[in-house]
């Protein structure tokens, strides 16, 4: 056994789910009005084909992703989910001793996957919860190969904008890989927020960018990313991934999903009314809330691991943030319009409560 293996969290227990209502989930950034209805349709059609592999290569999505982005295919990856694309960059790029900066408080999969590799994660704190680009391009070293950026951050909802990214590119050395997740960029209203596209098609071979298909449009469960980048990059990444890693249906359902202009403009609609219903109600209720991005808010609490305990055993799911680097913290993905008044309700009580006893 490697020890750096050995040293990761280990995995959770199986365990089936207490019997009962089901708990409202507001834990995973799911989209709480369900996939694409065109995604589902068309996996329904495809079912009976399902005893056939599916293209290894993805080429029907990998053509539709690269029209929409003004690319060719090759300059395309599909992942299962974009944490698989984020553990294959990882094993590419990383070896045992090897050093990755990332900040401390964003997605928990980096520091994970890096250490995986027998490599150091250098965690860089947020400054005002947001990615502190000067203290990271500051954190560089010679033993530096990849540095990963979420904007929009998650667990946090916050942005870097344009030109502070864009200074920030420019001082990373030529040969450190930049991977900048923009799993929630369709969420995304801020002006001023960069585009990176224009430099991959300009040839910008250290930049990476991932996207996924579980939030917006809703696919979390078929399990679908990709990754935008130089073809001599996808090229290299490309060999370390499973010859099936992508299944027939999640192929098929990204395709449609695609399509589906509807889906996508009530997903937006749903979560702007909820992130406005949200803050409003957290911040009446006494408590910080950071002004966010994405289809989640986090908000400040009293103990955010026992808030999070006390409102599961009340039937609402959220995420504790003390194991992402944010104590005092918790994320609440925005639910149905019923879900989001009852996670307010359940924590009003549950705050009253604590403050009488």
């Amino acid at each position: 056994m490697k020890p750096f293996v050995q040293a990761l969290p280990p995995a959770p227990p199986a365990r089936l789910a207490p019997e009962g209502p089901p708990p409202i989930r507001m834990a995973a950034n799911e989209n709480p009005l369900g996939p694409s209805p065109r995604a589902v349709a068309a996996v329904q059609a495809a079912l009976t084909e399902i005893h056939r592999y599916p293209d290894a290569s993805g080429a029907a999505l990998k053509h539709a992703l690269a029209a929409r982005a003004d690319l060719r295919p090759e300059y395309v990856m599909l992942g299962n989910g974009s944490d698989e694309l984020i553990m294959l960059i990882c094993h590419a790029i990383l070896g045992e001793g090897d050093e990755a900066v990332l900040a401390q408080g964003s997605f928990i999969s980096y520091a994970r996957r890096i250490q995986a590799q027998g490599a150091i994660a250098r965690q860089v704190p947020l400054r005002e919860m947001t990615h502190d680009l000067p203290a990271m391009a500051a954190a560089i070293t010679p033993h530096t190969r990849l540095v990963f950026i979420c904007n929009p951050n998650n667990p946090t909802g916050t942005t870097v904008g344009a030109t502070e990214l864009l200074a920030f590119l420019d001082q990373v050395p030529h040969d450190i890989l930049v991977v900048v997740d923009e799993a929630y960029i369709e969420f995304v209203t801020r002006p001023d927020f960069p585009d990176l596209l224009p430099l991959i098609r300009a040839g910008r071979d250290n930049l990476l960018l991932i996207r996924t298909f579980a939030k917006i449009h809703g696919l979390a469960g078929l399990r679908l990313g990709y990754a935008f980048g130089v073809p001599d990059l996808i090229a290299y990444l490309e060999r370390t991934r499973p010859v099936f890693n992508v299944n027939a249906l999640a192929q098929i359902a990204g395709l449609a999903a695609l399509d589906d202009n509807e889906h996508l403009v009530r997903s937006l609609a749903h979560a702007a009314r909820s992130r406005a219903m949200l803050s409003e109600e957290l911040r009446a209720l006494g408590l910080t809330v950071i002004p966010g991005e994405t289809n989640f808010v986090a908000v400040a609490v009293p103990d955010d691991q026992a808030i999070a305990v006390a409102l599961a055993q009340r039937g609402v799911v959220v995420t504790p943030l003390s194991g992402w680097g944010l104590p005092g913290w918790i994320r609440i993905s925005f639910g149905t319009d019923d879900e989001n008044r009852v996670c307010i309700a359940t924590l009003r009580e549950l705050l009253t409560n604590r403050a009488a006893g």
